[in-house]
Formats: structure tokens, sequence, C-alpha cells
């Protein structure tokens, strides 16, 4: 080990170097400048046995002076969630379950931390931290938290017209845009119309479609993705040539027979 790193090691594992960095973290974020970075300073430089209530009271601090981040009870939690009705179940993730409920006089979605789940109580408080300093129209916005005990929730403002993740992709995965296949070109850049045969925008869509499968061994390799879509952009109105079929490459040619298939079943439609 070089003289140099036993100089760091000793220097980051100094209490006051340590302090230092707390305070530098405190100073940041009363000027208002939040980063990643100071954020997770601040969780990080809390250890030992007295982690979890020195976070706890670092939170209610900035909470406080930010955004009047409210403290809950569980009492509370329960109460607006009917005891955790299977009824208010929204939804369920690595984090815990997301149930409905109502409290302080609006309808909240209440995130319960699983404690054998994905995600531990290091972020948890990083995620009260961000969301009680951060502030977007885009952003959900944290209307408090709970604490007690062993237990940890996350009480968010209820969005009624449900996740951006269930617009795009519906409750059963993704949800096709346009069903008709012959709707297609509505896709289609209006600037390219007339320029490029409709089968080559099938061509287009086929090799998109596989670059899209959820198996990343059955994806073609970026190379050939490239190699694809230049020989397409290269294939003009005029067919005569066959240029639109004849597409010869050594890569991924899996992704043209898909779209010769494609364009065949489309013409039989």
């Amino acid at each position: 080990m070089s003289c140099l790193n036993c100089c760091k090691t000793a220097e980051v594992e100094s209490p006051s170097y340590r302090e230092a960095l707390a305070e530098s973290a405190k100073r940041r974020m009363s000027r208002g400048y939040i980063t990643f970075k100071s954020l997770a300073a601040a969780v990080s430089l809390k250890t030992g046995s007295s982690k979890h209530r020195q976070i706890n009271e670092q939170i209610k601090k900035y909470g406080e002076v930010k955004n009047d981040i409210k403290v809950f009870t569980y009492n509370q939690i329960a109460e607006a969630t009917e005891n955790f009705n299977s009824d208010n179940l929204l939804g369920e993730g690595g984090f815990g379950s997301v149930y409905k409920g109502y409290i302080c006089d609006q309808h909240v979605a209440m995130k319960q931390l699983n404690r054998q789940g994905a995600q531990g109580t290091r972020e948890f408080y990083a995620e009260v931290l961000m969301l009680s300093l951060v502030k977007h129209p885009n952003l959900v916005q944290l209307v408090g938290y709970c604490t007690e005990d062993e237990h940890r929730v996350l009480v968010y403002e209820y969005m009624a017209k449900g996740s951006l993740e269930n617009h795009l992709l519906g409750m059963y995965g993704a949800q096709p845009l346009l069903k008709d296949k012959k709707q297609f070109s509505l896709i289609a850049d209006p600037l390219l119309n007339g320029q490029f045969p409709a089968k080559g925008l099938f061509q287009a869509l086929a090799v998109a479609a596989m670059c899209l499968q959820e198996d990343p061994e059955k994806r073609p390799d970026m190379d050939d993705v490239v190699t694809a879509l230049a020989i397409l952009s290269a294939t003009k109105t005029d067919e005569k040539d066959g240029a639109g079929e004849a597409v010869k490459t050594g890569g991924h040619v899996e992704s043209f027979r898909a779209a010769e298939s494609f364009n065949k079943e489309e013409q039989r439609g």
C-alpha cells in the first residue's frame, strides 16, 4: 500500500474530517445548493447505533425549514389506510406495498417499507431527504413520513390519474399504440413522406422491435443496427432494382427476415 493511500484512509476515518464534511453538506443545503452528492453525504456520514435517531432529527429539521414535511405516527398511518385494508392496496414492488389513504384532509398514497425487501433504511432516508428538498411539477410531492419504532412509511400526494408507468405499460405490460398496421405511417416524420417505400418503414420497425426484446441475448448488436438503418435509409421509392428486399449484411440478418415476414403479413392483410 502506498504512502498516499495510507494518508487518505487515515484522513477519511478521522472524526474531525467527517464532521467537516457533514457541516459542509449542511451549509450547502441551508443555502439551497441541493445536489445528490450533498444529500448522500448527509445520509452516509451517519454510522453506529445512533444513526437512525440522528438522521431522523436531521430530516425533521430540513423538512420543517423547507417544505413543512409532516411526521406521522404509525397509528395515524394505520387509521388512514383502515389498518392496511387490501381494498386500499394500490400496488407492490421491491420497496414494499403502497396503500391509498386519507389523512390531513387529503387523499394520499402510503408506501410501507418491506424490512426484508431490496430497499433498506438508508435508501428510505435518502428518499425522504431528496423529496422534501426538491420541488418539480413532474415529481410527486412528499406529504410526510413515519419512522416510529421499526416502521418506515412514506406518504405521497395521491395521483388520481395513475402513474406514468401505468400509462405507458398498462396493467398487463406494454400496450400497442397502433393496432392497425395500415396506420403505422402515422408515426413517421411527415417530412419523409414519399421519399421511402412503406415496407422500408416496416423493416425499420422490425429492427426497433428486436432492440426492445426483453431478453438481452436476443437483441441485435449495435453495429448491426447501424448497418441495417444505413441500408434502409439508402432505399428510395424506386424499388425496381429490388434494393428494398435484397438487404445484404453479414450481421444480424434475423432483423431483416422478421421485417420481410412482417411485410408479407401486411400485404396479405
